[in-house]
């Protein structure tokens, strides 16, 4: 019964953690699609500062604009020509392996309240 109890544990647990996005899945994204030759190689320091730092940013902030690179939302400011054409390969868990990944680095973002 208590290995029956933890299979079931592990499972659940497993599938939650995929749920959420994969952090290993979504760092070989980013090696797979070459994120950093514009973000830089942290993340933090994008090679034009019009670009965004995505080290550190909110999982479902960039779950949300990637999805919309995808779909080519004009009327929310995501359709970059190169980041749709990044992005159109992706498919919606590997949004969320990349969003996972991003989210775990350490930013440099600054927040204010």
């Amino acid at each position: 019964m208590k290995k029956l109890i933890a299979v079931v544990s592990c499972t659940l647990i497993s599938s939650a953690a995929l749920a959420g996005g994969n952090v290993e899945a979504g760092k070989a994204l980013t090696e797979k699609y070459a994120c950093f030759s514009c973000h830089g190689k942290d993340f933090n320091t994008p090679i034009d500062p019009s670009y965004p730092k995505l080290a550190g940013q909110h999982r479902d902030y960039l779950e949300h604009a990637l999805t919309a690179y995808k779909r080519g939302d004009a009327a929310n400011g995501r359709n970059n020509a190169i980041m749709t054409g990044q992005v159109k390969p992706l498919s919606n868990q590997d949004i969320k392996d990349l969003a996972a990944y991003l989210n775990s680095l350490p930013g440099s973002l600054a927040t204010h309240r």
